[in-house]
């Protein structure tokens, strides 16, 4: 890996949300087109296509010393205006556009999505968003000098909203990754994408309103930067810049909607941290693999009803043999109703804290069993799985009952199960 020493040194097909005031939104940019004759469900081709072979790939990481709040003495480093920042990063910007087919009772459907995303490498890598590239069929990537490429999908992290994109090209101008880490609220950012994905290679600069901020996009929890940078539908899996011009987010979803008051709700938009994911990606391309911390079990929200039994939280459907949750004692059946002391209502309340510990790391479940209160210490492990996915197998929950055996947990749950 290489470190720079200059003087200055980041809808696909996406699913339909819950109606409401307040939404968070993923923000690719989809349109759908009614095709001719019937067909069969789109091929997976590029989502799905072998890891290309890695002879040799530079990620350029900034080595720049940040600033704290008692510096006493001038930085040398000096910051960029967003002119600069553009000048220096339009370059290694992307426009991404994929195609889906999907058949609806013998018509088939394509979705046109377009999208955004950086270079990583000069050889070709390219870095964007998953929900980008969800199913689609084919990849398009643009360049700003107006080349355009076939892309594969290397690899992605669904749950962290991630996916490595490999174009056949040399000598691009890829990107400087600095450290989301080091960023403080009040600083200022650039975001360089494809709004609406018509407006291309555009501009927008603003400051992190938050760090660390704590959202559910589809299920999922995620910690993002929060910045009031102008981000909209194609923006999605571009870049969010310091003033150093490094690549210190990716953004990936906006707030839309409007207030209980009825005032319409702008400029509230969300990156996910680069230093959050810069491993994920390394993994992705150098073995095509991801690290995923686990404890083994697969869960099911709680749906309403199930509060009229006086129970909330989520139900674990099945336990992985030789499992850190096998270890613990954890059983199918068993209603996990709190995590570290903390109540949980959702699946993204126990995934939010399984994903965020390392291997060793404890957790202690509050269970209900069959009308007993019990305590388990899970002990979280991690283990590499395909960067590619793969199918999960299909629920059949026609016979499957409760531990209390009056019921399908089907009647009671709500969304679909999650294994962690």
């Amino acid at each position: 890996m290489y470190e720079n020493n200059e003087n200055y040194p980041i809808v696909p097909y996406v699913k339909p949300k819950k109606t409401g005031a307040l939404k968070i939104v993923a923000i690719a940019l989809c349109c759908s087109l009614l095709g001719g004759a019937a067909g069969a469900l789109g091929t997976y081709a590029l989502t799905r296509a072998d890891s290309p072979v890695l002879s040799s790939a530079t990620i350029y990481e900034s080595s720049r010393e940040p600033r704290t709040l008692n510096v006493a003495y001038a930085d040398s480093d000096r910051e960029l205006t967003p002119a600069e920042v553009y000048e220096l990063n339009v370059n290694s910007t992307v426009g991404i556009t994929t195609s889906i087919d999907t058949n609806f009772f013998g018509y088939r459907t394509t979705s046109a999505a377009s999208g955004s995303g950086f270079i990583l490498t000069e050889n070709g890598y390219i870095v964007t968003n998953y929900h980008v590239i969800e199913d689609a069929n084919s990849i398009t990537v643009s360049t700003y000098d107006g080349n355009t490429y076939s892309a594969k999908a290397v690899g992605y992290d669904e749950e962290n909203d991630v996916a490595v994109l490999k174009i056949d090209a040399d000598g691009l101008t890829p990107v400087v990754l600095g450290s989301s880490d080091d960023s403080r609220v009040g600083d200022y950012v650039c975001a360089i994408g494809n709004p609406l994905g018509e407006l291309t290679f555009s501009l927008t600069s603003g400051v992190i309103s938050a760090l660390d901020r704590s959202v559910t996009i589809e299920g999922t929890r995620m910690d993002l930067i929060q910045t009031d940078c102008a981000i909209n539908s194609g923006n999605s899996g571009g870049a969010l810049f310091n003033m150093y011009g490094e690549v210190i987010g990716i953004t990936n979803a906006k707030l839309s909607g409007s207030s209980s008051g009825s005032a319409s709700i702008d400029n509230i938009a969300f990156a996910i941290p680069i230093d959050s994911v810069k491993t994920i990606i390394s993994g992705i391309i150098t073995d095509g693999t991801v690290e995923k911390p686990y404890i083994g079990v697969t869960i099911y929200t709680l749906g309403s009803e199930y509060q009229r039994f006086g129970l909330s939280g989520v139900v674990v459907q099945e336990v992985e043999e030789d499992s850190p949750a096998d270890e613990a004692g954890l059983m199918a059946d068993d209603i996990i109703t709190a995590v570290n002391g903390e109540r949980i209502t959702q699946n993204s309340d126990l995934t939010g804290v399984v994903t965020k510990c390392r291997e060793g790391d404890k957790i202690t479940l509050s269970v209900t069993r069959q009308g007993e209160e019990l305590e388990l210490t899970v002990t979280v492990k991690v283990r590499k799985q395909s960067a590619l996915g793969e199918s999960d197998d299909e629920q059949d929950d026609e016979d499957y009952y409760g531990g209390y055996g009056l019921f399908p947990w089907s009647d009671f749950r709500s969304g679909s199960g999650t294994p962690m």
